[in-house]
């Protein structure tokens, strides 16, 4: 019934705009065949009375069309809800006020990112849990790192943000091993997947000590669970 954001399921909602809107139009229709049928006497009100699936129709056309047109005004003039304000650029100055803001995604806001803006959403959010020096470091000859930070006890947390759609496979954790703790020195090697990851993959990552956060993990993390919380950290 829900989706793992706790929204209502889309086909349920669309029902239950269907409902209400032939709710209204049987109201509109009892309305208009009763009281007003007394004083409206024009040719097209006539055409309506004559044919009451076509003006229920009508009328739960309308009301949709009024209800578009009222969440298109209330985006305009800023009164109405949406996605997280746009991201802070790479990297990221940590300070006790941006961690103290309680930083929060949801999955569908996760997923609606680039690349790029995932990376700094997972910056945010190890902000917000504490760790210092956090820096995004993403891109072409990155090596496996997207973000660096310093945990509690002085670890140096290495990360890699993979917003595929697919799960990722062995072969990718299989190259950030071969760099994250000889290269960059990673005291904590933590791979992210939004869409998860293949079983030979987290096989792989649990016997070299990788961490790996699928979408489950990242539903806690993302939602006010401290990483570490959200899931046991090999080290």
């Amino acid at each position: 019934m829900f989706d793992e954001d706790g929204r209502l399921d889309p086909f349920l909602k669309t029902l239950l705009y269907g409902v209400f809107a032939l709710g209204i139009g049987k109201m509109l229709w009892t309305w208009l065949t009763g009281t007003a049928v007394a004083w409206i006497v024009d040719s097209p009100w006539a055409w309506l009375t004559d044919h009451p699936w076509w003006a229920a129709l009508i009328c739960a056309g309308a009301l949709v069309m009024l209800v578009a047109v009222t969440r298109a005004v209330l985006v305009v003039l800023g009164f109405a809800g949406g996605y997280a304000a746009p991201l802070p650029p790479a990297p990221l100055a940590p300070g006790p006020d941006l961690a103290e803001e309680g930083v929060t995604f949801r999955m569908r806001e996760l997923a609606a990112m680039s690349p790029t803006e995932f990376e700094e959403a997972c910056a945010q959010l190890l902000v917000r849990d504490g760790f210092t020096g956090v820096q995004r470091v993403g891109g072409a000859g990155d090596l496996g790192v997207d973000v660096r930070a310093v945990d509690g006890d002085g670890d140096l947390v290495i990360l890699q943000c993979k917003r595929y759609r697919a799960r990722v496979t062995s072969g990718h954790v299989q190259q950030f091993n071969g760099t994250a703790r000889p290269h960059h020195g990673a005291d904590v090697a933590i791979m992210i997947g939004l869409a998860g990851f293949t079983e030979p993959a987290a096989t792989f990552a649990r016997q070299h000590h990788i961490t790996v956060l699928g979408r489950d993990e990242i539903k806690k993390w993302a939602h006010g669970t401290h990483l570490y919380r959200a899931v046991n950290v090999l080290t």
